[in-house]
């Protein structure tokens, strides 16, 4: 079975999903970052993707870095290099014949070279509804896993129920 990694361009997120986009919109940037991260994070526990999520120095300039925060892989793109060069070239890098990698953006140009590279795309708001998705089915299932505990709470069938009630009642005639 292939390892699946999903590269993000988190920008083209923040853009695209309403309500990461309003935030920006209102100066806050860090809070959008941070809950795109917080989304993606409970997204990898629902999926089977190892989660690179690549941001581009054009908000925050400064040197590349790479670190991991809620248990996904954070990258920081140098002063001078796009997030989607750096998309572009780590596609490349991990696309091979035991890993498939997903590329999630918008930006026309590189869905082109990520195919060339044999890396799947999935746009901005497709990833959005995944995500919903995927959410939805888990609380569904939440859900169905709680009814039916709350089904079988009691360890005794109603066959057993009637005897053992019957056999009260008999001890209580004695």
């Amino acid at each position: 079975m292939k390892k699946n990694i999903l590269i993000v361009d988190a920008y083209n997120m923040i853009g695209n999903w309403p309500e990461l986009d309003r935030l920006k919109k209102a100066d806050r940037l860090e809070e959008a970052r941070d809950q795109l991260l917080h989304i993606l994070s409970n997204y990898k526990r629902q999926t089977t993707y190892d989660i690179i999520v690549v941001f581009d120095a054009m908000y925050v300039p400064g040197l590349s870095r790479s670190y991991e925060q809620y248990d996904l892989r954070v990258v920081w793109t140098a002063e001078e290099q796009t997030a989607d060069s750096y998309i572009e070239s780590l596609a490349g890098e991990l696309q091979n014949a035991l890993t498939q990698v997903t590329v999630a953006t918008s930006d026309q140009a590189e869905q082109w070279t990520v195919f060339a590279q044999g890396a799947m795309r999935v746009p901005a708001w497709e990833l959005y509804q995944n995500i919903k998705r995927a959410k939805h089915e888990v609380r569904q299932q939440a859900r169905q896993y709680q009814d039916e505990a709350s089904v079988r709470r009691s360890p005794w069938d109603q066959e057993q129920l009637d005897k053992l009630a019957a056999l009260r009642d008999e001890l209580s005639q004695r």
